[in-house]
């Protein structure tokens, strides 16, 4: 295990703890679940799908990696420039969305909301309401989550309204999903602000966008307690046993 690794795996429980004891890194966020959805399920879990953009595709890795861990089924389907289901490219996301969904034979989507959910809020109500329709008619559960906030740039700057209210959005269609669909917060992980380190590491890229590898760890593990919450039984492999893989050392974190 190189030093990277090492640095990692040793930092991720005192963080946890700071988080679990704060309720996020800058204050407490609330329940990290909202709406009918975050009732506890008795539905037993067996195939989770992550939708997003290349933010989700950085958290993908340390899933994949603890869900294999604990013997469920994984397909990740975020994908790199896009993976949103509402706003730019969406309209050819979703010309192979439903069939890749139905594929899969998911008990569980999470749609962690993308950089590229821009639009109206009528624009993304019926985004979310669209694939909270589709995941549904796969018997399935959808749970929303919500992104890191970002840096803005000169490119996202224009748009950083439609993001800030795309978490209402989703709640709004959370709470009219007669229990199919949750919200979950990962302001417990992030705080409300782009942080560039957390405990001298690197826990997000310099670009103000993406995760660094501890960031992606810290937010897997907090995902993991936030699923056994919502489907009691779920299983969460110790920290230990997935952080150190060979995930990474992806050159999707090539700028940590």
């Amino acid at each position: 295990m190189n030093k990277a690794l090492r640095t990692l795996t040793a930092a991720l429980p005192p963080l946890l703890l700071a988080a679990a004891c704060s309720g996020s890194p800058e204050g407490p966020a609330g329940p990290s679940a909202a709406g009918p959805g975050a009732e506890p399920s008795g539905t037993p879990v067996s195939e989770v799908v992550l939708l997003g953009d290349s933010v989700a595709v950085g958290q993908s890795l340390p899933l994949a990696a603890a869900l294999e861990e604990a013997g469920v089924g994984f397909t990740p389907l975020a994908s790199e420039g896009g993976g949103n289901v509402v706003g730019p490219f969406s309209e050819d996301n979703w010309k192979t969305l439903p069939g890749e969904i139905g594929a899969a034979s998911p008990d569980v989507v999470l749609y962690q909301l993308t950089t590229y959910d821009w639009g109206t809020r009528q624009e993304q109500l019926d985004g979310y309401g669209r694939l909270l329709e589709t995941v549904a008619g796969e018997g399935a559960d959808l749970v929303f989550i919500t992104s890191p906030p970002i840096r803005p740039d000169d490119f996202y700057e224009p748009h950083m309204g439609d993001l800030e209210r795309a978490s209402e959005v989703a709640r709004e269609v959370v709470e009219g999903s007669s229990g199919r669909a949750s919200l979950l917060d990962a302001a417990e992980v992030w705080g409300r602000e782009y942080v560039r380190e957390r405990e001298g590491a690197p826990d997000r890229s310099p670009d103000g966008i993406h995760t660094c590898p501890q960031g992606a760890a810290r937010f897997t593990d907090w995902l993991l307690g936030e699923l056994a919450g919502l489907y009691p039984g779920f299983p969460v492999p110790e920290p230990e046993a997935w952080a150190g893989g060979d995930w990474a050392e992806d050159e999707h974190f090539a700028a940590c």
